[in-house]
């Protein structure tokens, strides 16, 4: 037998209390990998039962006292999110007693050598090969301003939000400060007047739509090169979710949908791991320019997805819908597409490996909606009320001064998560890092906005079709001429009826739908996509069925065609028809886009080959 891999070469190990089980006693060992958890009492047995906790299902730990002064042990606890027996992920906590020691403060150094540990493993820190571990190895908490749109998907994004994404950031010491977007084209507003040097990332809570918003308005700034390094990242809590989608399959999580989707890319975002995003700019028939990371659509795709619009309170069973209403009335589109290859590709990716089902979206219960008060716009944090039970809006560390967040303004009570009956409760470690929702005051540092301000809408204002906000700046496209002018040597024309044209970026189409599954974030290429006329219905279906695996290019269907470009140019020959840019509805007409290779930054988590950590 070889020696052990690295992965599994123990980095820590002891033996601990379980709080509350008293005496029952465990053998922890980590790995770069997992923690293992041996039971050890508090009878000997012959074979100690043991656990494995991945990284992956791990969203941070923080270490505690107990209260009671008598107490000389300290604690340490790590939040977990495993997946149960029959689909799902549940919180748990797991509180160790750290009682090797006869002082408390010997004890309370091992519960922080342990929790800086994992910290650090979780975040990508190295650890020193022969050194001490102290806080010290940490950088300071990262600083988040999250973006929720209330009217994602259903309608329950920011439930979605408050119940499920702030707890896990916080369990992860991220700081934060929440904004509930109010219109259209807030977030890009937003971000066009943020002082970047404030934060660790911006992150979207919503579907793909408001990241669209926030990319467009980083590229319109004058600053544009420096914007571009921030990282952006997305959690799902929209319709298609096609990026998030994209991000689960890439963490190596199984496919899932709904609050399973959720909770995986919130894990993935606690990582704090990024790399880089390929941008596609987009030049439209009136010369506006717009900047795409998902796919450009025309014919049936981009039909299902603006005529599915009505249908948006099922959820991504809008698309279902839509997709049998759009087969039931097919269309064919006369047009041309034009596309400059990629060196050495070939004509037709290698069929992918079928990947598993994705599961059945949550049906969700709707929660009561949060009261008419609205944020101003020129604040950075929404002043929402909340239920006093729910997690704060600002998190501990963040650039805005806190607000009272439970009642009587203190941290809320530990006991119901690690107490025990009879247990005096556990606090925060007041030499330690601050657990979730501990309130501590910070320095002000608004983020500059000077818009008047709005109410919000009583509902979302419906889908405006025509021309996008245009990007004055942003990178050249060297590789195309002017729109209208002819191409240069080196490029492909088809000119045929199409049924459907997809340009996409990442692997994902939808959360379930893998158009493009060789596709990576930073391949800086553009993945094409067409059926041609002539395709029946029932092939039609097939091709979208098997697209759930990413297994369509493995039919052989005569009438699928793929190319891999570095720029293409779509025309339609017919007067009348829909585009759509990341699933936002364009203006009709001929466009043309250029593939420019990890202009952005996205916030991606583990495995893969990653730059290192922003936070």
């Amino acid at each position: 037998m070889g020696p052990p891999s690295a992965a599994s070469t123990p980095l820590l190990h002891g033996e601990f209390g379980s709080y509350p089980d008293r005496g029952r006693r465990v053998a922890l060992t980590l790995t770069l990998k997992a923690l293992h958890i041996q039971q050890l009492g508090p009878k000997p047995e012959a074979r100690p039962r043991g656990g494995l906790v991945p990284l992956t299902v791990v969203s941070g730990c923080c270490t505690l006292q107990n209260r009671s002064p008598s107490d000389s042990a300290a604690y340490f606890c790590i939040y977990t999110y495993p997946e149960g027996r029959r689909g799902g992920r549940r919180r748990t906590a797991r509180t160790f007693q750290v009682d090797g020691a006869a002082t408390f403060e010997e004890n309370r150094a091992e519960a922080q050598r342990w929790a800086t540990a994992l910290k650090c493993l979780l975040r990508g820190v190295p650890l020193p090969g022969d050194g001490e571990i102290t806080p010290d190895l940490l950088p300071r908490r990262p600083r988040l301003l999250l973006l929720v749109n209330p009217f994602g998907g259903r309608g329950l994004a920011w439930q979605q939000c408050v119940n499920h994404v702030l707890p896990m950031i916080s369990e992860a010491g991220l700081s934060f400060n929440l904004i509930r977007t109010e219109r259209q084209n807030h977030a890009r507003e937003l971000v066009q007047g943020l002082q970047l040097r404030e934060w660790d990332g911006i992150v979207t809570v919503s579907g793909d739509g408001l990241l669209y918003e926030v990319l467009n308005g980083l590229l319109d700034r004058p600053d544009w090169k420096e914007a571009m390094k921030m990282p952006v990242g997305i959690l799902p809590c929209g319709s298609g979710n096609a990026l998030a989608g994209a991000l689960n399959q890439f963490g190596g999580f199984q496919p899932a949908m709904g609050i399973d989707l959720l909770l995986n890319c919130t894990l993935l975002l606690c990582r704090g791991v990024s790399r880089p995003l390929d941008v596609l700019s987009v030049t439209l028939a009136s010369g506006a320019r717009c900047f795409s990371f998902l796919a450009v659509a025309w014919g049936f795709v981009s039909d299902v997805d603006i005529q599915s619009e009505r249908f948006r309170a099922l959820g991504n069973a809008r698309f279902t819908l839509g997709t049998m209403l759009g087969l039931a009335a097919l269309h064919t589109y006369p047009g041309r597409l034009s596309y400059l290859p990629v060196e050495g590709d070939s004509t037709l990716p290698n069929p992918a490996h079928s990947l598993p089902r994705a599961k059945s979206e949550l049906t969700l219960a709707p929660a009561p909606a949060p009261p008419g008060a609205h944020s101003p716009l020129h604040r950075s944090v929404s002043d929402l009320p909340l239920p006093l039970t729910q997690p704060a809006l600002v998190s501990p560390g963040s650039p805005e001064p806190l607000p009272e967040l439970t009642p009587n303004g203190r941290g809320p009570e530990l006991a119901g998560d690690w107490g025990g009956a009879g247990d005096a409760p556990l606090s925060p470690d007041p030499l330690l890092s601050s657990p979730p929702c501990s309130p501590k005051a910070v320095p002000h540092s608004p983020i500059t906005e000077v818009l008047p301000e709005m109410a919000a809408p009583a509902e979302p204002p419906p889908p405006s079709p025509g021309t996008p906000v245009g990007c004055a700046q942003g990178p050249p496209d060297d590789l195309l001429p002017p729109l209208g002018s002819p191409l240069p040597p080196g490029w492909v024309t088809l000119e045929e009826d199409f049924v459907l044209v997809l340009a996409m970026s990442p692997s994902h189409l939808s959360a379930d739908l893998v158009a493009a599954p060789h596709a990576r974030f930073d391949d800086g290429v553009v993945h094409l996509c067409w059926v041609r006329a002539g395709v029946s219905r029932a092939a039609l279906l097939r091709l979208f069925l098997a697209m759930e695996r990413g297994a369509q290019f493995g039919l052989r269907c005569p009438h699928l065609g793929y190319a891999a470009a570095r720029a293409f140019r779509l025309e339609p020959l017919t007067p009348r028809g829909l585009l759509t840019v990341d699933g936002e509805q364009v203006e009709y007409g001929p466009l043309q886009a250029q593939m420019h290779p990890s202009l952005a930054t996205l916030l991606s988590g583990p495995p893969g080959d990653p730059s290192p950590s922003p936070y």
